[in-house]
């Protein structure tokens, strides 16, 4: 029902439609964007796929059977053996699975394809689904930190645990 891509070029009008239909939605939970990310997002799509290129980050859009993008699955960050994730689902999708399901995928990827071994997430304090889904793909609480300055969590996977 649902595939996790590697983000490609002929997939900037669909992000840029998830991310719109979804904006009020994740601003309660995550700062907004800003207007100029609209208003630049073709440069920023193109910045996104130069960072892929270059291996300094992965991107993956979780599409639904009509290719729509319900999700977004980032490592960022990329050093040897580590990255950092992000993650976000569009609203009508939420508390179904389906981000914790994008996570487990992104996280065998990271370690099947990418070679990575460790992972990091974080997410605020008023983020509670954020945590849950990291806990139920298996990453484990490691302390306080701060998320756009708001108390946060971090996380770590280890993904020889998979």
């Amino acid at each position: 029902m649902f595939e996790l891509q590697r983000l490609r070029g002929d997939h900037e009008a669909a992000v840029l439609a998830f991310e719109r239909e979804n904006r009020a939605y994740f601003a309660t939970s995550i700062s907004d964007r800003g207007d100029s990310y609209f208003e630049e997002f073709s440069q920023q799509h193109r910045e996104l796929l130069a960072a892929q290129e270059s291996q300094e980050a992965a991107f993956y859009v979780l599409v639904d059977e009509h290719e729509a993008v319900v999700g977004r699955f980032n490592l960022y960050d990329v050093q040897v053996g580590t990255a950092s994730v992000g993650y976000r689902v569009a609203e009508r999708v939420s508390g179904r699975g389906v981000a914790t399901f994008g996570l487990s995928k992104l996280c065998r990827i990271a370690n099947e394809d990418l070679g990575l071994r460790m992972l990091t997430a974080a997410a605020s304090d008023t983020n509670v689904a954020s945590q849950r889904v990291l806990a139920k793909a298996g990453f484990t609480l490691t302390g306080p930190t701060e998320v756009e300055g708001r108390h946060g969590s971090e996380f770590t996977l280890d993904l020889a645990t998979l």
